[in-house]
């Protein structure tokens, strides 16, 4: 498994951040969600429960489900990076996720609208009253945080398609 290089100081501002963050995760797990789909509208139909759905997202009880534990698993698992041996203990769940994501249609690209999604809503949050440059630091962080968490995930997506490749390639 990978060494993180997640450094103290980045564990530092997504912890202090993600603790004002998460403290309304209901309201900014629905912003980050809508902005995946502001972002990406075709993203919807990776989603079984948003098909042929006309349900407002804040409405919508499985959607809000669904990204309250995003939000929640990905901000508490990047404020989890700045521990000795942390990304060693995520990988399996990670990785678990990675698969799954395979089943539902997820490709890399796809991590790049999410990151986007992420880093804007955690971006509107951050305090007014923070200088520019904790700000940008902060932001830098949790880019750091996402890429790590995801590369375990995309990584193990790879493995699987190249197995199933694999797979199909062999004689019958």
């Amino acid at each position: 498994m990978a060494a993180s290089t997640f450094t103290k100081e980045q564990s530092q501002l997504v912890i202090e951040s993600w603790q004002m963050v998460k403290k309304d995760s209901a309201t900014n797990s629905l912003t980050f969600f809508t902005k995946i789909f502001e972002i990406a509208p075709g993203a919807r139909a990776l989603f079984s429960f948003l098909k042929d759905s006309d349900v407002p997202f804040d409405k919508n009880p499985k959607l809000k489900a669904h990204a309250l534990n995003v939000f929640r698993l990905t901000g508490d698992s990047a404020s989890m990076l700045g521990e000795k041996g942390a990304i060693d203990a995520l990988h399996p769940k990670l990785k678990e996720l990675g698969k799954k994501h395979v089943g539902y249609g997820v490709i890399a690209a796809h991590f790049d609208v999410v990151k986007s999604a992420l880093l804007s809503t955690i971006e509107s949050l951050l305090p007014e009253d923070w200088p520019a440059e904790k700000k940008v630091a902060t932001y830098g962080a949790w880019a750091q945080a996402y890429d790590e968490l995801a590369g375990v995930m995309i990584n193990e997506m790879q493995v699987v398609r190249d197995a199933e490749v694999a797979s199909a390639a062999e004689p019958k």
